[in-house]
């Protein structure tokens, strides 16, 4: 009686001016909380049942209408009692119970499938990072059989009607149970799921409807890229299943290292060989540049390991920004394998340097009183 003398709105929790809509998504959410399946309380069953006749009343508009004017002693007795479950199919309340919340999907007919995502890397050099650069790629993808069109089946022959679901790809169930009796639906185990079978499966895709072929493609890559950048190819991937999308294709970039410079972000960075005499009377020399050779001057009594900035001379950036700088080490480069002549004016050249040992000499005593 303590359940018959309740308020089924307020079973429900909802007001009573509420919607169809709002009273089935109320119902929904209690039922799955209180489902014995679901929930070992031990009066989990109790609620449940009353919840059940809540909403069995609720729901039917003529019910309802009746429950509103005259209350429970407008109905039949069995309508709110909780009885039974026989007018409640529960693939619905649940379907979205099960999808959500143990990893499965409610069965039907065949549906698209999205095609699976593509990886592809690119090996790229400084120089063409530099200037940028069109690239050609060769990938392979599946994409629809062109033997069977994608049906699957061998040219001639037809897809036919699963026997076992008659094309519903799914399969109804109803078993008794002390609550009352449930209605389960699963796909169908004969087609899987798709409503049809294939007899006579296409030579070239195997029945799959879909078989490997190799691309081509002409891909631009922007002038300053990187390592670990990606590109994104739209529709490149995979082409679905039973007439799904394609997928993407993803370009992974990948920069070779280079024999001379060193990359740091849109900057680089090089070291070279100067000889003596240059680095102590000035000059002009040579450096490399990404793609090319171009001269920077030296002033006098530049020291070894010295570093010079060549303005706009890295990297550009793959978003339009600033470009980089060159960044330019001069290394004294010390002859190998003099003759007597060069040994000679070498150490007369030593000799000179008086002042210079003096200033060697200082430097040590400086450093053996700390």
């Amino acid at each position: 009686m303590a359940a018959q003398s309740r308020d089924f709105y307020e079973m429900l929790g909802v007001s009573r001016n509420a919607s169809a809509d709002e009273i089935k998504r109320a119902y929904r959410t209690l039922a799955r909380k209180f489902h014995p399946d679901f929930n070992r309380e031990p009066d989990a069953a109790d609620k449940f049942k009353e919840i059940q006749g809540a909403y069995e009343v609720l729901s039917d508009e003529a019910k309802r209408e009746q429950y509103d004017r005259y209350g429970e002693a407008g109905l039949n007795p069995n309508a709110a009692g909780g009885a039974g479950f026989s007018g409640v199919d529960f693939g619905d309340i649940f379907g979205n119970f099960f999808e959500d919340f143990m990893g499965g999907k409610r069965a039907g007919g065949a549906s698209e499938v999205r095609g699976d995502d593509l990886r592809e890397d690119i090996e790229l050099t400084l120089e063409e990072v530099a200037s940028g650069i069109e690239k050609t790629i060769k990938f392979q993808r599946l994409e629809t059989c062109d033997t069977c069109s994608g049906s699957g089946a061998k040219p001639g022959t037809s897809v036919e009607t699963c026997t076992q679901c008659k094309g519903a790809g799914q399969l109804r169930f109803s078993q008794n149970t002390l609550l009352g009796t449930f209605h389960t639906t699963q796909a169908c185990p004969k087609c899987r799921g798709k409503g049809t079978t294939i007899a006579s499966p296409c030579n070239t895709c195997s029945g799959t409807g879909r078989s490997r072929k190799t691309m081509e493609r002409s891909i631009k890559i922007p002038a300053g890229a990187d390592s670990g950048m990606r590109l994104r190819l739209v529709n490149e991937g995979d082409a679905g299943a039973n007439g799904g999308e394609h997928g993407d294709l993803y370009l992974f970039i990948h920069v070779r290292e280079h024999a001379l410079f060193e990359r740091r972000g849109n900057d680089i960075y090089a070291k070279i060989p100067v000889s003596f005499p240059t680095l102590a009377l000035g000059g002009t020399i040579q450096i490399p540049i990404v793609g090319g050779i171009e001269e920077m001057k030296v002033p006098e009594g530049t020291q070894s390991g010295n570093e010079f900035v060549v303005k706009g001379r890295g990297l550009p950036d793959i978003r339009g920004r600033k470009t980089g700088e060159l960044y330019i080490t001069v290394n004294a480069s010390v002859p190998r394998n003099l003759n007597a002549e060069q040994k000679e004016l070498l150490q007369k050249f030593a000799e000179t340097l008086g002042e210079h040992h003096e200033e060697q000499k200082g430097f040590f005593e400086r450093l053996f009183k700390h």
